[in-house]
């Protein structure tokens, strides 16, 4: 049990962004959102077979809640940290793709420098969770 304020902290963003990302992760999967996700991604990382947008999709949605869950487990923790924010660099793409087509997209589409700040706090986060 962690008894110095930092650990303390870091367990209570270890839990938040576990929280966060198994929720995120879990929309994947509902069908409405899994198909304004799937516009989401931009036509140049659209390809047939493995890459197409669904599965991109599906696998995204595992990453997050795989990470989600590892942030959880001491063992990996370290891991599951380091893959989030790597994993929130990857799929900026779609994030600003979907800005760019707010007409598009609607409320999914965050204007593109508030996507930005958040997705570089949950980078931040991700790795003040695991050092």
């Amino acid at each position: 049990m962690p008894t110095t304020p930092f650990a303390i902290a870091q367990l209570v963003v270890c839990v938040a962004l576990a929280i966060v990302f198994v929720a995120m992760g879990t929309a994947h999967f509902r069908p409405r959102s899994r198909r304004v996700m799937a516009r989401m991604i931009p036509p140049a990382l659209r390809f047939d077979g493995l890459a197409r947008p669904e599965i991109l999709v599906a696998f995204t949605g595992v990453c997050e809640i795989v990470g989600g869950v590892g942030l959880l487990i001491p063992a990996v923790r370290l891991a599951a940290g380091v893959c989030l924010a790597v994993f929130l660099v990857a799929v900026f793409p779609a994030n600003a793709y979907a800005a760019r087509n707010r007409d598009r997209f609607g409320a999914l589409a965050v204007p593109l420098i508030p996507r930005l700040i958040a997705q570089i706090l949950l980078i931040a986060l991700c790795i003040v969770a695991v050092i």
